[in-house]
Order: C-alpha cells, then structure tokens, then sequence
C-alpha cells in the first residue's frame, strides 16, 4: 500500500477541517495503515505530527527515522523497531489524544448525536432517544410536583382571600350598624325616650352641678307634666311682641334699608332641656302656628286650638298618618314618633298643616342658584311672596302673610320678613330656635340697638346650604281639596326650584 501526499499534506497542516475526535482517529489510522510501512520513512525522511491539544492549540511533533535505532524527538526515548516507535508513540504521548471517549476505539467512524438537553453526546441513536426520555420524564415529574405545590399554593390562597373577604364584611357590617346607630341617635330613633325623658335627665343634672335648686328641679317637672297631661306648650320658652318692636324699629331707624316687608305677629318658641338638639322642627311649627292662631282668616279651622307641646305635635302627625297622608314618611319614621326624639322636617309640617285645612304649599330649591353655592333665587321668591305691590308702598309693612317654615339639612328657621336695602340686596329676617329667649328679649327694648336685630339677618352669603326646602301658607282647604291632597301625598312629591 503506498502513501498518498494529499495525507501527508493533511497531517503537516495540522488537519483543520477535521474536528476534534475525528481528526485523533485519522492521525491513528494514518499512522497504523501508512506511516510505518511507507517506503517514505528511511534514515532521511522525517514526518512530522502536529497534534491539535485542547482549546489553546498546542502542538507535538515527533520525528521517526528509519535506521536501527529510532529516537523520539518527543521525550527523547530509542527504540529499535518501527511498531516500537509506533506502541510508544500511541501509549505515551497520543493515548489520550485519538482514543474515542465512547468506545475507546482510536479508528472511531461512527455517527456522533448530541442531547438537545444537556449536550451529552451518545454514540447511538436509541440510547440518545432513551437519554432525552429521562429528561422528559424528570421533567414532567418536576412539573406534576410543580402542579400539585400550585394547587396547594392556590388553595391557601383562596383560603387567604376568603379569610380577608369575611374579615372585611365583617368590618364593614360593624361600621355599617355604628353608623346605623349613630343615625338613630342623631335623628331620635334609638329608643332612648323621648321629650319627657329628656327634660328629667338635663334637670336632674344641672342640679348635680349646683346649677339648679332641688325645689326648682321640683316644680319644672310639676309644670312639665301639666303639660304634658294637657297637650299644651307651657310657655316657658316663648317671646312675644318681638314683631310689633321690628315695626317700630325700621320706622325709626334702619337708615340703610330700602323697604322692609313683615310677617303676621309670630311668637318666638326656644328649644328647651327636653328637646335640645332635635326639636328644630317642632319649634318652628309652635311658631308658625302661634301667628296662624292670631290671624283671623284661619279661625274656622283652628278653633279651640292652642300652641301645643312637643309631644302633642307628635301625636297629632301620627294621626295625619292614620288618616292615610305620606304613607312613605311614615314608614320611614316606623309610623311613630311619641316616646322619640325623632326629627321632622317640611314634609311633616306639610302633612300636618294639610290635615288641618290648612293650604300650603312645599318648595325644594334643590340646588343652587347663583355663584359660591349661593340660593339667590329663594330670596327672590321669599320677596314675591311676601310684596304684592314693590313700588308706592310705605317703608315698612305688615303684610297679611304667615311666616315661612324654612329647612336646610340638620336644622330649620322661621322666616318672618325680608329686608330690601338700599344697594337692592335682600336679606331675610328669620327666627331660630337655637337662639336663646334672653337675646330675642333684647328687641323688646325701646332704645333698640342694630346689634340686636342683627342676629336676625341672613343674607345671600349665608345661605350656602346645597338644598333647602320651605313651607309657605295660603289659605285654607276645603274638605274636598283636604281629601286630594291626602290621595297626592300617596306619592309625596314637591315643586322644584330650578
């Protein structure tokens, strides 16, 4: 067999197109198939073996002479034969360099295969394809582990979320109930007694306080249940007269106002101990109803009747229900108010008033009407109601015209006439309950002072309520209009302004 010298080009070149394994597999075949028993070898021809070491590429030679002693250039070693030089060539120095590490064959020609995996390599196809089967196996395991810590994971957190969800209805159930209460409280729901109650408990400590005298204690409760047994307002809490002083007052004074237009005479009623922060409504009703029974016109429908007490005005709006007015308020107010300290507002002074004969009529000016939330439009409507003729009138008239139940969200005022004043502003002249009878007593002085009627005025800056409701009265009903406005109030509705 003779030597080819595109090999031996191939093996001088240090054979860069074949990779790794095969080229230590060429270099063996070479050397067992050629090298040896080339007629190439001799005393004078040396061949020269580079062989590519790992990555850094380096590189050994070894010269193999033919004559009775051979050396290798590699370590120096002789040897007296060919297949010597070639045994200790192959052990020695190129063992670990062209030796298959699959099948430890140095003449290796069969397919390699890689794992696309993990990068091993198999020398068979079907042990790779077993290889990769391991792998997908232990990956589904990992995933079926995977799987079942998911399910728990999602199970705690479904038991997190349901644990946080009752938490929170619970929470909000708590808040919910206080709030509850604490409307029942504030609106005189919560079974707490009612304006008899009341009135004990406040006397009772302001003789704990040394504020008031045990005899004195005695006989406001005495006067309180006589009262009470009658129906009637005792009149404790009551100014008279202060309409009759407002007269005198702008005809003398008040240089800075135009016209000024009053109401019939209306007594002021203050709360008292028994309905401190929640008679508003029923003190202004006393009021009203005080200038209704000084004017003539309503004698034939409230004949014999006199201001009454709080808890009579209770009793009276539970039978206006029982007659069949405002189905709706009554239920909300569970069809009861005596032994409460439940509010009232323009609807009950309507239902009451109505089953009384009296016509009246309810105004919501639902929102605002001018700029800062303002109600320029309320005033104006005060003004029409109360001034028939603006021009030609004398500065200061009593008109013919009740006083005005006026209500904004968490109290009520009486409105008892309206000034025009030189710059053509409005102001209204209102009654407030909360007021104590010793200020309103301060109109009653001859010597007036401006300071004092004062508290009497609201301009259009201080009305800024988002909504307020009023009860004007016109007249009286008959029985027939009595029994339609009963059917209307089924649906209670009120005229809008805007």
């Amino acid at each position: 067999m003779h030597y080819n010298p595109d090999w031996r080009e191939a093996v001088h070149a240090g054979s860069p197109s074949l990779p790794g394994n095969r080229k230590r597999a060429f270099l063996n075949s070479f050397l067992e198939a050629e090298a040896f028993q080339s007629p190439w070898f001799s005393s004078r021809f040396t061949v020269s073996l580079w062989v590519e070491r790992g990555p850094a590429s380096v590189f050994y030679a070894g010269k193999v002479t033919c004559c009775t002693m051979l050396s290798c250039n590699i370590c120096g070693e002789t040897v007296t034969s060919e297949p010597d030089m070639k045994t200790h060539l192959l052990i020695v120095h190129m063992e670990n360099e062209v030796t298959c590490p699959f099948c430890k064959l140095s003449d290796c020609n069969q397919p390699l295969y890689d794992c696309p995996m993990c990068g091993l390599i198999c020398t068979n196809y079907h042990i790779l394809q077993e290889h990769v089967d391991l792998h997908l196996e232990e990956s589904n395991f990992g995933q079926g582990m995977d799987r079942v810590q998911c399910s728990r994971d999602l199970e705690l957190a479904q038991q997190l979320q349901q644990e946080e969800d009752r938490k929170r209805r619970s929470e909000e159930s708590r808040q919910e109930m206080e709030e509850f209460q604490n409307l029942q409280r504030q609106y005189g729901l919560n079974n707490s007694g009612g304006y008899k109650q009341q009135q004990l408990r406040n006397m009772e400590i302001e003789v704990n306080r040394g504020r008031m005298h045990p005899s004195e204690f005695h006989r406001r409760k005495a006067d309180m249940m006589e009262s009470l047994a009658i129906g009637i307002d005792d009149g404790k809490t009551k100014t008279s007269g202060i309409m009759e002083a407002l007269y005198r007052y702008y005809q003398n004074a008040a240089t800075d106002v135009r016209r000024v237009w009053l109401s019939t005479v209306v007594d002021h009623f203050q709360s008292s101990f028994g309905d401190k922060g929640w008679g508003c409504g029923y003190r202004n009703f006393q009021m009203l109803l005080s200038s209704l029974l000084q004017n003539d016109a309503y004698d034939d429908c409230l004949k014999g009747m006199s201001v009454p007490c709080i808890p009579k005005i209770q009793s009276m709006i539970e039978d206006a229900w029982k007659e069949g007015f405002d189905p709706q308020g009554a239920s909300q107010l569970n069809n009861r108010l005596q032994g409460t300290k439940a509010w009232i507002g323009a609807c009950e002074v309507y239902t009451l008033l109505t089953s009384l004969r009296i016509k009246c009529r309810i105004i919501d000016f639902h929102k605002s009407t001018g700029p800062l939330g303002t109600h320029p439009r309320l005033f104006e409507w005060i003004l029409s109601y109360y001034s028939s003729e603006r021009e030609g009138s004398p500065k200061v008239l009593f008109t013919s015209k009740p006083p005005i139940y006026l209500q904004h969200q968490g109290h009520s005022q009486t409105v008892v006439g309206i000034e025009e004043r030189k710059n053509r502003t409005l102001c209204l002249l209102v009654f407030d309950p909360g007021c104590p009878s010793r200020e309103m007593q301060k109109l009653l002085k001859q010597d007036m002072e401006a300071s004092s009627v004062k508290q009497l005025r609201k301009f259009v800056g201080n009305l800024k309520h988002k909504q307020y409701q009023i009860v004007a009265v016109e007249g009286v009903l008959s029985s027939e209009e009595k029994i339609a406005r009963r059917q209307a109030s089924q649906v209670f509705t009120a005229e809008k302004i805007p």
